[in-house]
């Protein structure tokens, strides 16, 4: 064991945000923690870090060992250049270099006794040098910040004149050069593109040490993490597996722990109904009965009632009016600010119920076509033509255009004042904002919050095709999963910019790549643009002409995807089936048990008709079962 937490509490003022966390991470383990926005995530890493007390509780470290935390805000020296920011950090590695090389010079001058005790010296820095990868440390530096999404040509720029996002980045490779015996790492891909997110991933998975990552990137999770911290309601419980198993056990665990309460509130219930009605019967025994049954009923532990967040829709978003089949078409569109040639020539469509993303690169220009798509920017060259009856609605993560001094409810419903308030009530709760929750001021929200109002506005618009720039970024994953399912039902046309590579699986039926100044066509999800990139970028030649695939290399792709697409779905069937089969077995034995119990009634047992009725409905069951067991055999044997 590599850092114990042992039964951490902590409250701002009268919110208690952390009841009790108990945990203990292994060495090498990576571990990610998850819970909703204000969980409490961040506030536990600040008390592993030590930046924040716990008001109660324990957190051991082993002895020897260091952390080194990424956290969303960050603070170093600015002044200095991305490569000596970097470099910096080897400083220890850099001093003993200097004497090695100090020690060398002074050699050539001595000779005798003092010759042979600078070679000791001299012997003891270079094995102490050799340990501390001395012999490998610039490459290490540049292969990180190359990693990391920056160019040779960045490696010269002031840290001061950089982006937030650059800044994070600069942090994250000093973490990583630095090696900590444990890697804390909050939201570390916010600002990173995906080609930058693979190679943390890989950097990640063949890291020596502990890695803990606060996380609501769903694929980055699954690729790295075999254990799960859930942090919910204060309380956190430890999964085993990546995000996906976590995922299903939790909504496993979440089932049982109903069940279990419903079936004891149904018990509470009618053992109160027995009290009752032995008390109303007025005897002297029944009155004894009723009153052991109540001190009975006193000792039960109660359970509590299980916290279900309810993530699931119930918007029926339909465009009130219907578009044509070719809602956007784009033809040798080119656009350069100043010498940066962003792309030229980019030609695509997209066709009604179509849901693109477009992905690339961090300044490749994927927002420059939303905004140009969008009228807000004009292209040098090139023509965007919308189709009959397309009406866009546009999401922009900076521009939100929602007043600060309005409440959520009052800025939907001033928004749609025909709505109804219930109407407006369950548009507020489809995007996770509750009961009193509508009536937060939007100046008092967060960004992930405000985020939510907005997409919440724009799917109550008339628009009938979505121009989505980064959507989830700041979003939780419930509110990520809210949004999936919105876009999934939705029955208009989506084009959206994200790098949530989960997201983009599980909402996108093609994908367009903005890379090599051009764009190349993926017919599927994201699984499948990640199997057959290399083989499509070959396909139009990226690096030497934007040429596009013959149409019979794109009809091989689609068949392909439908191919994929179809065994998936068969696949989901098998699994759904087989679980409904468990269901229906759990519920026809149930029902078998509770007709035994009949057949011990002694009131049923003198009547013959009665007892001739049971034993054929028990015989049904009996025969059903049987069918039911054969199915599930069955279906179990084609999941195999």
């Amino acid at each position: 064991m590599i850092l114990s937490c042992q039964n951490i509490q902590k409250s701002f003022g009268i919110e208690e945000v952390i009841k009790d966390a108990t945990f203990n991470i292994e060495e090498r383990e990576k571990v990610a923690i998850v819970g909703i926005n204000g969980a409490g995530k961040s506030t536990l890493l600040k008390i592993i870090m030590k930046e924040t007390a716990p008001d109660s509780g324990s957190i051991t470290l082993a002895k020897g060992k260091t952390i080194g935390f990424l956290s969303q805000h960050q603070d170093f020296d600015l002044d200095n250049t991305i490569y000596n920011a970097v470099l910096e950090t080897k400083q220890d590695v850099m001093d003993l270099e200097r004497d090695i090389r100090s020690i060398e010079r002074k050699m050539s001058d001595t000779s005798g006794a003092k010759l042979d005790a600078l070679m000791k010296d001299y012997t003891n820095k270079n094995h102490e040098f050799e340990m501390l990868g001395g012999y490998q440390y610039r490459s290490e530096v540049t292969g990180i910040i190359k990693g990391l999404g920056f160019s040779e040509d960045d490696f010269d720029k002031n840290v001061r004149k950089l982006s937030g996002g650059q800044k994070t980045r600069v942090a994250l490779c000093k973490l990583l050069v630095s090696s900590p015996d444990i890697i804390m790492l909050d939201e570390p891909t916010n600002h990173l593109d995906m080609n930058s997110i693979e190679w943390l991933e890989n950097f990640l998975l063949l890291y020596k040490g502990t890695v803990i990552i606060v996380s609501h990137d769903r694929y980055f999770l699954d690729k790295i993490v075999t254990k799960v911290i859930d942090l919910e309601a204060g309380v956190t419980r430890v999964y085993k597996g990546n995000y996906t198993e976590f995922a299903a056990k939790k909504e496993e665990l979440r089932n049982a722990l109903i069940k279990q309460y419903l079936n004891q509130q149904r018990e509470i219930k009618h053992q109160e109904e027995v009290i009752d009605k032995l008390k109303s019967f007025n005897r002297e025994k029944s009155i004894k009965r009723a009153e052991s049954r109540e001190k009975a009923l006193e000792k039960i532990e109660r359970l509590d009632k299980p916290v279900n967040i309810n993530n699931e829709i119930k918007l029926s978003l339909e465009p009130n009016i219907d578009s044509g089949k070719d809602v956007l078409t784009v033809t040798d569109l080119s656009k350069a600010f100043g010498d940066n040639k962003l792309f030229e020539n980019l030609s695509f469509e997209v066709k009604k119920g179509e849901r693109v993303a477009l992905i690339g690169d961090n300044g490749t220009g994927k927002t420059t076509i939303l905004k140009i798509i969008n009228g807000i920017i004009k292209a040098d060259s090139g023509e965007v033509r919308l189709g009959a009856k397309v009406y866009p609605g546009y999401y922009d993560q900076e521009q939100l255009n929602l007043d600060p001094d309005n409440t959520i409810y009052d800025e939907i419903s001033n928004a749609y004042p025909g709505l109804t308030q219930t109407q407006v009530r369950n548009t507020c709760a489809s995007f996770l904002f509750t009961a009193d929750d509508v009536f937060k001021k939007i100046a008092d929200l967060s960004g992930g919050e405000k985020g939510r109002v907005a997409l919440a506005k724009l799917m109550l618009s008339e628009c009938n095709f979505l121009l989505l720039d980064e959507p989830t970024n700041h979003l939780d994953i419930d509110s990520k999963e809210i949004l999936e399912n919105v876009l999934r039902g939705y029955k208009g046309t989506v084009f959206f910019i994200s790098h949530d590579r989960y997201f983009i699986n599980a909402t996108a039926t093609r994908i367009l790549e903005l890379t090599g100044n051009t764009l190349v066509n993926f017919i599927g999800n994201y699984d499948y643009y990640s199997e057959k990139r290399d083989e499509l970028h070959a396909a139009y030649n990226i690096g030497n002409r934007p040429d596009a695939p013959s149409r019979k290399a794109e009809s091989e792709q689609r068949a392909d995807w439908q191919k994929q697409k179809s065994i998936n779905a068969r696949n989901r069937k098998i699994k759904k089936t087989i679980e409904e089969t468990e269901n229906s077995i759990t519920e026809t034995e149930e029902a078998i048990a509770k007709i035994d119990e009949e057949f011990l009634n002694p009131e049923i047992s003198s009547n013959s008709a009665k007892l001739n009725e049971l034993s054929a409905k028990r015989s049904n069951l009996e025969t059903k079962l049987d069918q039911l067991i054969e199915k599930w055999e069955h279906y179990l044997t084609l999941d195999e």
